[in-house]
């Protein structure tokens, strides 16, 4: 793949050279000035005072010597600058050679030296950083823990699954090289944008007049990781607050200045998403997901097919009762109700519901009871899945119990006020690969879910390991707008000792924070240590 040879590492260049050549000038001309001022020799006599009797032979032998002096000099300044003038066509030849497509060999085809061959040379290693990199085409990966993930960003923050005992899971970018970075990045995705050039397929009969520029309010979000031996690579959307059409470009810095790798324009204004969620009794927390539907797919987003797969007769009814009184309210009629009577298998639900759908090519969200999610998710949902290309797979923030985060509260507060990204409120669900968005045809064609997968857990990570283990890109990144909402976990005794493990796993990462799960194991210490305190205050009190 040949990336165009306009861009940053140019324009870098450029500015660097003439910085350069601009001192070397000053450096020459400052030599020229000293050599060329009047000597002040101390020996030296003044005409009519002391040297009188030397005579009008002598200070003419002088004045020539001088002549022929400063004839020199200027001779040598002229061969220097000369030189640097040369130098100058040279460089200015190699950077118009970074800006043309490299021709094909031709048999006999001179080069034109060292130094352009080094120059091309270097060009070329930088596009195979990119072509090397995960950039345009996925890679095959042995296992769920060989992708790299991205981390997600905005104009004022930063979502990060890697936070140590120091960082957060939201922070502002605290270090400055970091914020530099970030807003350098901004701002080269808008350098990309409002100044296109042909290969990012812009419509030849918009003028510049007609162009809409963008700026630096109109970044929505985005995304970058580093491959360690590659570079870094960044993924950008922009939009206009009253449009539906987005901007992205991909930006890659191979260990180096910045390179654009495309710049596109993604109308997402008519891509439907179908929603699917696999339920089995729960209709409390149904009636809960039903509310945050209503608020965010039904009066907001309007685009979305919602599938509900129901195991079991107990409960159906309310299930039903609950759509039907939705539709009523909003007139929504945009979903489908799939029964099965057989134990509840969440691959099984999913497969069905994917299935169920008849028209053709669509957009799948593979959702949950216990999630609630925003309406930015879901356009980051349309932005990351391309059919054939791309699958989307979001790292949910997982809320902790709230009766333990708010313990000192006498009731904890509302479902939205509880919806913030810090330590003690919970954690990014980095293990979990059950939420994902990718389209009918690309789950269809790597072969689904496996259902011979029974219970609890492991069927979305086989599907997973399918798409690493195949040429699509998988997107992996913490996004601000996808919650875990707490619920009471029970581990049945039915599951295979795997997939019981990993269910205990999941209830412990759930209840609480380390500081916090801290705090209930040494209750007892800390009782009996106030305890005490309150002893001895009321003994010196009665003393």
């Amino acid at each position: 793949m040949r990336m165009p040879r306009r861009g940053l590492v140019i324009q870098a260049r450029t500015r660097w050279l003439l910085v350069g050549l601009a001192l070397l000038f000053s450096l020459v001309l400052l030599m020229y000035l000293l050599e060329c001022a009047p000597q002040t020799d101390g020996n030296g006599s003044l005409p009519g005072v002391v040297g009188e009797s030397m005579g009008k032979e002598y200070y003419q032998a002088l004045l020539q010597e001088q002549e022929e002096h400063y004839q020199n000099r200027a001779t040598s300044l002229k061969r220097q600058i000369a030189q640097l003038k040369q130098e100058l066509q040279e460089m200015s030849d190699k950077l118009k050679s970074l800006q043309e497509k490299k021709s094909p060999k031709v048999s006999g085809m001179n080069y034109q030296g060292t130094k352009e061959q080094t120059s091309n040379d270097l060009l070329e290693f930088l596009h195979s950083q990119i072509d090397k990199a995960e950039v345009s085409v996925g890679a095959k990966l042995p296992s769920e823990y060989g992708v790299i993930p991205f981390e997600s960003f905005t104009s004022m923050k930063v979502f990060q699954l890697e936070m140590g005992l120091t960082r957060h899971p939201e922070e502002k970018p605290v270090r400055k090289d970091k914020r530099d970075e970030l807003v350098e990045v901004i701002e080269a995705g808008l350098e990309v944008i409002n100044n296109p050039d042909e290969e990012d397929g812009q419509e030849e009969d918009d003028g510049v007049g007609d162009r809409q520029l963008y700026s630096e309010n109109d970044f929505v979000e985005g995304y970058y990781r580093t491959e360690r031996d590659k570079g870094t690579q960044y993924e950008l959307f922009y939009k206009k607050m009253d449009g539906m059409e987005y901007r992205h470009v991909t930006l890659f810095r191979p260990f180096g200045p910045l390179m654009k790798v495309k710049s596109e324009t993604v109308d997402i204004s008519r891509s439907i998403i179908n929603i699917i969620v696999p339920l089995a009794g729960r209709t409390e927390a149904f009636a809960q997901f039903m509310q945050n539907f209503r608020d965010v797919c039904i009066h907001q987003d309007k685009r979305v097919h919602l599938t509900v797969v129901y195991f079991g007769q107990d409960g159906l009814s309310e299930v039903k009762s609950i759509l039907e009184s939705v539709a009523r309210e909003t007139d929504f009629h945009n979903y489908t109700l799939v029964s099965l009577n057989e134990e509840f298998n969440r691959g099984r639900g999913l497969d069905m519901g994917a299935r169920a759908w008849e028209k053709g090519e669509v957009l799948m969200f593979f959702c949950d009871v216990d999630v609630y999610f925003t309406a930015e998710f879901l356009n980051s949902c349309r932005l990351n899945a391309e059919p054939g290309k791309k699958v989307f797979y979001p790292v949910v923030f997982s809320l902790y119990n709230p009766a333990i985060v708010y313990a000192n509260q006498d009731i904890p507060p509302p479902v939205e006020q509880q919806l913030v990204h810090k330590k003690d409120s919970g954690f990014w669900r980095d293990f979990g690969f059950g939420m994902t968005c990718q389209y009918r045809t690309d789950f269809l064609t790597v072969g689904g879910f496996d259902l011979e997968v029974k219970g609890w857990g492991g069927e979305d990570v086989h599907l997973y390991r399918k798409y690493l283990h195949g040429d699509l890109m998988v997107i992996r990144t913490p996004v601000p707008g996808l919650f875990h909402l707490w619920h009471e976990k029970h581990c049945a005794d039915e599951l295979t000792p795997e997939q019981y493990r990993m269910c205990i796993q999941s209830k412990a990462m759930n209840e609480a924070s380390h500081s916090h799960l801290g705090m209930l194991v040494f209750r007892d210490e800390i009782e009996a240590h106030l305890r005490k305190q309150a002893y001895r205050t009321n003994s010196e009190a009665v003393g």
